[in-house]
C-alpha cells in the first residue's frame, strides 16, 4: 500500500460505490469535468458518464431538493455542498424534509442520500468558505452525522454512509484533504456509528473528531513529555453518539477533555460534556473540560491560528485538571 490522501480515499469510496450500485449518483456544483474544488470527484464523469456524475446550477436548495426526489424515486444520491457555509440556503430542505420524511411517512419512504460538506478551517479561507456547522445538524433528529479523521475512515465511513437507508450529513475536514496515510480500499467490518480509540492512555481521555483528531494525537505525544499518558478517542459518528466507547474510556482514566473547532457556546462539545458527566460522575477525578474555537464569527485567514485549538491550548487545559487519584467529592453527598 502506498500513502493515500483523504481526498483520494473519498474519491475511491465514490468510485467503488458507483461500480457496485448503478443507483448511486453524484452531483453538485463543479463536481463533473472539474472534479470538484478539492478534486474529490476527479475522473468520475469521465469514467461513469454525465448521467451518473454531473454538475448542477449554483443553487444549494435546488441541489438538495432534487436529491430528495431522486432518493424517493429509488436512487442513492450523493451531493456536494461546495463549502460548509454554502450549505445554509439548503438548510430548510435538510431540516424540514430530509430529516423528517421517513418519520412523516411512518417508514413508508426512506431517503438513502448523502450530503457531503467540506467543513471547518485550517486552509486560510475567508468567511463563507470556512465554518463549523456540525451542531446544527446533530441537533436535528432524523439525520446521521459522521466525520472522518483519517484517510482510511474517509473511505470506510463514506461507503457505509452511501449504503445507509437514512440520510447522512458527511462532514469532510478540509484541512485534512491532503493528509496521507495507508488505506485499504476494502470494506471495514466496524460499525460506522461507533467511536474508536486511536491511542490508548491511562491519565486522561481526549475526545476529538474530524479535523481535531490529528491535533489530539499530536497533543498526546507532546503530553508524554510532561508525564501524562493521554488516551485519544475519535468520535467519528456525531449522531448517533457512541456512549459505550466514550464512557468506557472516561471511566478508565477518570478525566476527559473535549476538543472541537466550533465556537464553545452551544457547541457540540457541551452535549458530550453533559453525557459524560451524567454517566461517569462518580468515576471522575475532575470536571470535564472543553477546548473550542472562540465565540466569534470565523476570522480572516491571518487570524485563523488564534481561532483553531492547537497543541498548546489543549495541553494547558489538561494541566488544569485536578491531578490526584480520588474521585470528585460533592458536598452533602
Amino acid at each position: 500500500m502506498s500513502p493515500t490522501s483523504m481526498a483520494q480515499a473519498l474519491n475511491g469510496a465514490l468510485r467503488d460505490a458507483m461500480k457496485d450500485d448503478e443507483r448511486v449518483l453524484v452531483f453538485g456544483e463543479d463536481v463533473g469535468a472539474l472534479g470538484g474544488v478539492f478534486r474529490v470527484t476527479d475522473g468520475l464523469t469521465a469514467d461513469f458518464g454525465e448521467d451518473r456524475c454531473f454538475d448542477t446550477p449554483l443553487a444549494e436548495s435546488g441541489i438538495v431538493g432534487f436529491a430528495i426526489g431522486m432518493a424517493m424515486g429509488g436512487f442513492r444520491p450523493v451531493v456536494e455542498m461546495q463549502f460548509d457555509a454554502f450549505a445554509y440556503p439548503a438548510f430548510e430542505q435538510i431540516t424540514s424534509h430530509v430529516a423528517k420524511l421517513r418519520n412523516r411517512t411512518r417508514g413508508a419512504l426512506t431517503l438513502p442520500m448523502v450530503i457531503r460538506v467540506p467543513y471547518a478551517g485550517g486552509i486560510g479561507g475567508v468567511e463563507h468558505h470556512c465554518d463549523s456547522s456540525e451542531a446544527y445538524y446533530t441537533h436535528t433528529p432524523g439525520l446521521r452525522v459522521v466525520t472522518p479523521g483519517t484517510p482510511q475512515d474517509a473511505y470506510d465511513l463514506l461507503r457505509d454512509s452511501i449504503d445507509c437507508d437514512d440520510p447522512v450529513i458527511f462532514l469532510e475536514p478540509k484541512c485534512r484533504y491532503w493528509a496521507k496515510d495507508e488505506v485499504t480500499f476494502t470494506r471495514s467490518a466496524a460499525p460506522f456509528d461507533r467511536a474508536v480509540v486511536r491511542r490508548p492512555g491511562r491519565d486522561v481521555t481526549l475526545l476529538a473528531y474530524g479535523p481535531m483528531v490529528a491535533t489530539a494525537l499530536e497533543t498526546a505525544e507532546a503530553a508524554s513529555e510532561e508525564g501524562w499518558d493521554v488516551e485519544v478517542v475519535d468520535l467519528r459518528s456525531l449522531a448517533p453518539f457512541d456512549d459505550e466507547t466514550v464512557t468506557a474510556s472516561v471511566r478508565r482514566t477518570g478525566r476527559a477533555v473535549v476538543v472541537h473547532e466550533a465556537a464553545g457556546f452551544g457547541g457540540y462539545g457541551a452535549e458530550v460534556v453533559a453525557r459524560v458527566t451524567e454517566q461517569c460522575f462518580h468515576r471522575l477525578h475532575a470536571p470535564v473540560l472543553r477546548v473550542t474555537g472562540l465565540d466569534i464569527p470565523y476570522p480572516p485567514p491571518k487570524l485563523e491560528s488564534h481561532q483553531l485549538p492547537g497543541v498548546d491550548r489543549i495541553l494547558d487545559t489538561i494541566a488544569r485538571l485536578q491531578w490526584n487519584d480520588e474521585p470528585m467529592v460533592v458536598a452533602g453527598a
